[in-house]
């Protein structure tokens, strides 16, 4: 986006870029795809934000669609099942990976180290649910910004280090009336939003009923939109918790398909929520044994409508207001507590994944020496040879094949 919008279309100026990328930052929800709102809100009004940020998603919605009805349809050829076999000790060392860089950068003091470890304790030994660490992070992040600001301040630098001389169409010092805070424009929006909302999980009551599979993900998938700080991985163990452990719409092992699915397509990774409605719409059979596919792309649809929509209502509601926020460490140090948290989160969930790929038929009975070396392998190609994902699940997919063709 960067290269594209800032240095080859001029149609943003490096420091406004960055204002919007920070931003953006601070949100919970994907943050590419409301910068792709928020730089279309900024050109075009609200409609250049729906269409930007809509264009974002529509297509991995669609291909993931596709996809996941194939993955479930014909996941146990053995090709296919080889493919997906190879590719979950890679996924395993993604996460891994994920955490580390997330950690790297976050991870600058003592303290921070402190907040990763507590999150992982609380939630691998105590099982303390995600929306209660994200919340104790953020209170003890606000906390500390006053008693240690040192310990909360950001050190970031230019975007890859690249400025451009180009004029850019919206320039550093452009003024655009629709971007000054007005009272009046917030609360409409704000009103909107919620019957928006309000109509759409109305529907799904009427077409599911109050406890139906479409009307859970609803809910569901909105408290994720609400909970994601710190990117697409820091979503990935609320959605494992609630989606496998509580409801039950897919397994562990689907999940780590799923979570593959989403690497290997273009996108945001967050477009694993379209993964995991499908596989619940089609897995409760929500329209019956003859409809899987419509129950399925339904279902898709729903999560991905109901984790989206929170985020463009940031960018129309809160850019103008946000805006003059930039910089201040009350807003800013409790997001550095969330995600210095996230990181212990993200770990315990790699951990997780491990566990299933490792000792597929649970601890101590069955160790799957492939998966454990082969785990370990991915690790050394992406710390040590710096090997690309997509390239990383491309040679662990064909891998994956082999050893099924010849050994199984």
């Amino acid at each position: 986006m960067h290269h594209d919008l800032v240095e080859k279309k001029g149609w943003i100026s490096e420091k406004r870029f960055l204002h919007a990328l920070n931003y953006c930052m601070l949100l919970p929800g994907p943050e590419a795809q409301q910068l792709a709102t928020y730089i279309g809100w900024l050109m075009h009004r609200t409609w250049g934000g729906i269409i930007a940020g809509s264009l974002f998603v529509l297509p991995s919605l669609l291909i993931l669609i596709l996809l996941t009805w194939l993955y479930l349809s014909f996941g146990e050829l053995r090709q296919v099942a080889g493919a997906l076999y190879g590719i979950k000790p890679a996924v395993v060392a993604i996460v891994l990976f994920a955490a580390y860089r997330i950690g790297s950068r976050v991870l600058k003091h003592g303290a921070l180290w402190l907040f990763a470890a507590a999150a992982f304790v609380a939630v691998a030994i105590f099982s303390v649910p995600f929306p209660y660490v994200v919340l104790i992070a953020a209170v003890l992040g606000y906390a500390g910004s006053r008693w240690k600001p040192e310990v909360f301040e950001s050190r970031t630098g230019s975007h890859a280090g690249i400025h451009t001389n180009r004029k850019a169409i919206i320039g550093d010092d452009t003024r655009l009336a629709h971007t000054v805070f007005r009272f009046r424009r917030f609360l409409l929006l704000l009103i909107t939003g919620f019957i928006i909302w309000a109509a759409a999980l109305s529907a799904l009551v009427l077409i599911d009923g109050g406890q139906g599979t479409l009307t859970q993900m609803g809910g569901f998938f909105t408290k994720a939109a609400l909970l994601t700080f710190g990117g697409a991985y820091a979503v990935l163990p609320y959605v494992n918790e609630g989606a496998v452990q509580t409801y039950g719409w897919l397994t562990p092992v689907q999940m780590i398909d799923g979570l593959a699915l989403g690497e290997s397509t273009p996108g945001p990774l967050i477009m694993l929520v379209a993964f995991v409605g499908f596989v619940g719409g089609w897995t409760q059979q929500i329209f019956g044994n003859d409809s899987l596919f419509l129950a399925g792309a339904v279902a898709a649809s729903v999560a991905t409508f109901f984790t989206f929509l929170p985020s463009f209502l940031f960018i129309f509601i809160g850019a103008p207001f946000i805006e003059s926020t930039q910089g201040n460490l009350k807003f800013s140090a409790p997001l550095t507590g969330i995600t210095a948290a996230i990181v212990g989160v993200i770990l315990n969930l790699a951990l997780f994944f491990a566990y299933h790929v490792i000792w597929p038929l649970g601890w101590g009975l069955s160790l799957d020496v492939y998966s454990l070396l082969a785990t370990i392998i991915a690790l050394i190609a992406l710390f040590h040879f710096k090997v690309g994902i997509l390239r990383l699940i491309g040679l662990f997919a064909l891998a994956g094949v082999t050893h099924h063709l010849l050994l199984v």
